[in-house]
């Protein structure tokens, strides 16, 4: 007979977990402590917020469940973070926690106790809100059969966190033999099975591009979630459209692509939104079509009544949510585009001078400027130049993501992803460096000042476990997004921190650039670091984001619905 915590890591082990991101505390140190024989990597950061965050990118990034483990209270609280990025962003994501259970003194006044009874709090209510799914099983069995369950969910349909909460001595009995209902297989268990849209919904999305004389191709996140570039091109080019993508779907497709246009929504290129509005024919695959993919409905943008709107989607629910769809596509995206591929094909060829026309909003005269201080702008295009094929880009929220946005043109699939699931401040720094440590990869982190100080701590941890992603700080020492809005709102001022002296504690190295002419030089030295790199760069605090990046659609509804 084994202990229920020793089963746990074996089903992990079954089931190819290769790291788990977390903090001991609680219960979960008895998990923690059966780990210390297995070939599972835990990564451990400075608190649980990053290593929610971590567990989250590489569930994105790999398409298999990151694991995230610590004690409930954590988990619920500053955990929180990766677990709703992760829920409304689509990453397959298990959380190991615990109830912080203490036996017979549980009726008493609880102290961390986290069941939802009396005088506690509720961990079960918090997961509720923030997961696909989450069991609390208090037996041996039950426990395993639980965490069996949770892989299966966050992978079936559009994927997501689900959570485990061990149970007191649960975590620590043996498991019995032969129990009714027994514990199947990990492998059998957990087990799933893609579905494909109907034949006759194929047909009639095929006829519509083939008809159309100005197909456009709005690609999402559910393009990453399924990995079907390859598809997603042979569509564009059977129908001879034109791809954009929202910001999710970023990198979906070579920004140099000959059919790619840029990055649609309120602060995307002007020349993607354009061309969305000039299309006869959507075909939206994988895209949730948030506020600012839509550009807040302007009346201008996409019009059901005018356009023929196809939508592919994992769930039904999804297509046509927020525009009526004419024709539905029910299934994994690679799966649809597949079958669109061969079904048929036109062109009118509308698309390739349409999108050579679009992607020239990738650059503007502020991208070579020699200015200082350092103008946005040519700090973006500066870090577009240390970008390859090979090359992971994570990018925060704030100002600093949407200059991104603009101006780096991602060279190759999956090299882009940004906190814009929930669009937390603080992603950045952590997801780089679970990038760095579950890839070989090289790694640029870029994040505002205010951001990067949030999780700056990530930055030990990357020293710790020995891998150097390159952390850039646009620096204009404030909460520039919010101090653009209005400067008469409190908080918005920050205090000028030296990273430089900072990040040496943490054994990494660190520069700062004020020359414009010290950029591209400095962060090629940068990135070709053998240690984690801090490039501090002051950026001009006057260029207003929205003023330079607001799209006409988003001015057409008033702007500013942050």
């Amino acid at each position: 007979m084994t202990t229920v915590s020793h089963q746990i890591v074996q089903t992990l082990e079954d089931l190819d977990v290769e790291y788990l991101f977390g903090y001991p505390g609680g219960r979960a140190i008895e998990l923690l402590e059966a780990l210390v024989d297995s070939d599972i990597e835990v990564v451990r950061p400075r608190d649980e917020r990053e290593a929610s965050v971590m567990a989250e990118f590489y569930g994105r990034y790999h398409q298999e469940p990151g694991v995230f483990t610590g004690q409930g209270p954590w988990v619920g609280s500053i955990g929180a973070i990766g677990q709703m990025e992760a829920s409304l962003g689509s990453s397959p994501m298990v959380a190991i926690t615990e109830a912080s259970e203490r036996g017979d003194y549980s009726t008493l006044a609880p102290y961390q106790q986290a069941r939802g009874d009396y005088g506690g709090f509720s961990l079960p209510k918090i997961l509720d809100g923030i997961t696909k799914e989450w069991w609390f099983p208090r037996t041996p069995n039950e426990t395993l059969r639980s965490l069996q369950l949770s892989f299966k969910h966050a992978t079936a349909g559009r994927p997501g966190p689900t959570a485990v909460i061990l149970d007191g001595d649960a975590v620590t009995s043996e498991v019995p033999e032969d129990e009714v209902p027994p514990v199947w297989s990990p492998e059998r268990q957990t087990r799933n099975w893609e579905s494909a849209p109907t034949d006759s919904d194929v047909r009639a999305a095929a006829d519509a591009l083939s008809n159309a004389d100005r197909p456009v191709v709005i690609a999402g996140n559910g393009v990453h979630a399924s990995q079907c570039y390859d598809e997603l091109e042979a569509v564009a080019e059977a129908y001879d459209a034109v791809v954009v993508t929202s910001y999710l779907g970023k990198s979906t497709i070579p920004e140099t692509h000959e059919r790619a246009a840029g990055v649609i929504g309120s602060f995307g290129h002007e020349g993607a939104n354009q061309v969305v509005s000039e299309a006869d024919t959507l075909l939206v695959v994988g895209c949730r079509m948030n506020p600012m993919d839509t550009n807040w409905q302007a009346a201008s943008f996409i019009r059901p009544d005018e356009q023929t709107i196809v939508h592919a989607d994992i769930d039904t629910r999804n297509a046509g949510w927020v525009y009526p769809a004419d024709v539905g596509l029910i299934g994994d995206a690679g799966k649809s585009l597949a079958a669109l591929a061969v079904a048929s094909g036109g062109g009118t060829g509308w698309a390739l001078d349409r999108a050579a026309e679009a992607r020239e909003d990738f650059a503007v005269p502020e991208c070579e400027s020699d200015s200082t201080p350092i103008l946005p702008q040519r700090a973006v295009a500066a870090v577009d130049r240390i970008v390859d094929e090979d090359t992971i880009v994570t990018a925060d929220s704030g100002n600093n993501r949407f200059w991104l946005l603009n101006y780096l043109q991602t060279p190759a699939v999956r090299t882009y992803f940004g906190s814009g699931g929930v669009g937390g401040m603080g992603w950045a720094g952590p997801a780089g460096v679970s990038a760095a440590i579950t890839t070989d990869k090289d790694v640029v982190a870029v994040a505002g000042d205010g951001g990067f100080t949030m999780t700056m701590t990530c930055v030990e941890t990357a020293v710790e476990y020995g891998v150097a992603p390159t952390f850039v700080v646009l620096n204009d020492t404030s909460l520039g997004m919010v101090r653009q809005m209005d400067d008469s709102i409190p908080g918005v001022e920050f205090h000028d921190t030296d990273f430089a002296t900072v990040v040496a504690g943490f054994g990494a190295d660190a520069m700062r650039i004020d020359d414009p002419a010290d950029l591209d030089d400095r962060l090629a030295e940068a990135k070709a670091a053998d240690v984690p790199t801090v490039v501090d760069v002051r950026i001009d605090r006057e260029p207003d984001m929205v003023e330079n990046l607001q799209s006409s659609f988003y001015a057409e509804v008033g702007g500013l619905h942050e």
